[in-house]
Formats: structure tokens, C-alpha cells, sequence
């Protein structure tokens, strides 16, 4: 099992072990890519997975694809399953289990194919999101698809906990399926490129507000940043000239300042803390 926490980590053993299997080892992805710099939250995250992870079960942290590589071929495995690992995995990797790698991807692919499917899904207010249990390939998901499922609630005050109470039982029951299509053969259907859509890495203006934005993409952005459990929010320059990290916004009449938008709709303010000027900047205050 390949995965970026523990609640991820806990849906996949859960599943693996109600359907008969036996989990040898947990790795934690520990960086964004093969021998980058570690995560800022790694140290926290690691302590929390060490506290999930059953007596008898190895963790390993691979700093690269070498020794992610040779920790794979040492355990001899049938099956790895991967949730929310960002490094791309080579050919050569993939063909080390004897059935394959199937990664959980938070969208109904192939829409928003990428690093960050959920986060361009609230970004873009989408009110539902989706899962897919997929075979990796050679390219970032786009392998064939085992099971999928859509109508997962993206809640307009969405957290990282509220989004895992409504996805964690829907991703658990895809796996289920997976595991028993996958011990049985099961190659997947093919996904339609055609219809495929792309979901990378927020752009870095993106932690800046726009007042100029419509009142619901300025919303959806701090939205963005509160499910993300982000240590900071967007930045926002009000009348004032104070800067703010905004946390959290109501498109609804509610105590807190009113601002009035660049679609002539008003964006309340619910939440915010100072923050500091960003190094540069030309986003004009309301």
C-alpha cells in the first residue's frame, strides 16, 4: 500500500483485510517527487500513520524511485494499491507486483486527470465528486478503469474531514470490488481520451484574491484553500488597505463585512486573520 496519510492508509488495509488479503507493508509518500525535499507536514504525518499501522506490518518512507523500486521487488507482492502518491511510477516499477498497481483517484475519470482532481473539482463548484479505482500505466491516470462511483457531496463549508466521512465508505466498497476483479484477471475498461480534462497544481496568483472575480470563483477559491487544511489562506487587500487571509466566506446575507464583487454580487466575510502584503502583487482592493 502506497498512500499520502493515515485516513487514506486505514481505508485501503480495512478493505484489503475484510476481503481475505493479507498486507505486507505501508509506504508513506513522503515528497511530491522522486528524492525532492519532504513534505512540511511529513514529520506529523508519519507519527500519525506509525500510530494506524497493525503490529507486524512494515512502513517504509523511499526518498527515491530506486529504493521505492528495490523495497517492492524485495516483498514479493501480488498486488500494490496506491492512494494519493504524486510521483509518476516508470514501466519498469509497475510490472514489479505480479497483478500490477491500481491507484484510487479522487474523480470520475477520465475528467480531471492530475495531481489535484478535488481541488479543481470545489474550484470549480462542482456540488458532487467522484471515484475511480484505476490500473496505472506508464502516464498519470490514465489507465484502464476497474470501478468508479459519482455523487459524492462536496459540502459548501468543505473540510478535509467532512469530505473523507462521505468518501472514505464509497472508496472502501470500490475497492472491494477492484480487489475481487483484480484476483479474477480483470484488465478494466478503457478510459475515452477524448473526454479527458486536466487537474494539476494550483497556479501560485491563485493565493491571491481578485476582488474583481465573480462573488462564487472567489468563494470556491477560499473554499479551495479551507478543504486543502492549507497553513495559510488566500490573501485578500480590503478598503482598508489591510491584508487578510480570508478562511472563510458566505455568498448568503451574514455578520461579517460585505464586499461587493467584480459581478456586482456581495461576498461576506466570515473568518479572516492579518497577513502580509505578497512579494508582488496587482490585484486591486475592493
Amino acid at each position: 500500500m502506497i498512500s499520502s496519510g493515515p485516513a487514506e492508509f486505514a481505508t485501503i488495509h480495512a478493505a484489503c483485510t475484510d476481503a481475505g488479503h493479507l498486507p505486507v507493508a505501508y509506504f508513506y509518500g513522503r515528497s511530491l517527487r522522486s528524492g525532492g525535499p519532504n513534505l512540511s507536514d511529513a514529520p506529523e504525518t508519519t507519527a500519525e500513520i506509525l500510530d494506524a499501522v497493525p503490529p507486524g506490518m512494515d512502513l517504509l518512507l523511499p526518498g527515491s524511485m530506486e529504493g521505492l523500486a528495490s523495497a517492492l521487488a524485495s516483498y514479493r507482492l501480488d498486488l500494490v494499491i496506491v492512494f494519493g502518491f504524486p510521483w509518476k511510477i516508470p514501466q519498469a516499477v509497475l510490472a514489479i507486483p505480479r497483478l500490477g498497481i491500481m491507484n484510487i483517484h479522487v474523480s470520475m475519470l477520465p475528467k480531471y486527470r492530475g495531481p489535484a482532481p478535488l481541488l479543481w473539482a470545489i474550484r470549480n463548484g462542482d456540488t458532487t465528486g467522484g471515484v475511480t479505482v484505476h490500473w496505472m500505466d506508464d502516464d498519470f491516470d490514465t489507465g484502464n478503469i476497474l470501478a468508479q462511483r459519482d455523487g459524492i457531496p462536496l459540502a459548501e463549508d468543505i473540510t478535509w474531514k467532512n469530505y473523507c466521512d462521505e468518501a472514505m465508505p464509497v472508496i472502501y466498497n470500490l475497492l472491494m470490488d477492484s480487489l475481487e476483479l483484480a484476483a479474477g484477471g480483470y484488465a478494466g475498461e478503457p478510459q475515452d481520451a477524448d473526454a479527458a480534462t486536466y487537474a494539476g497544481l494550483m497556479e501560485d496568483d491563485f493565493s491571491v484574491i481578485d476582488w474583481s472575480d465573480s462573488a462564487r470563483d472567489i468563494h470556491n477559491q477560499v473554499r479551495t484553500y479551507r478543504y486543502m487544511r492549507s497553513t495559510t489562506y488566500p490573501l485578500a487587500r480590503i478598503e482598508t488597505g489591510e491584508w487578510l487571509h480570508i478562511i472563510r466566506t458566505s455568498l448568503e446575507t451574514a455578520n461579517g463585512p460585505e464586499i461587493v464583487c467584480g459581478d456586482g454580487l456581495s461576498l461576506w466575510l466570515l473568518e479572516s486573520e492579518p497577513g502580509r502584503p505578497p512579494a508582488s502583487y496587482s490585484h486591486r482592493a475592493p
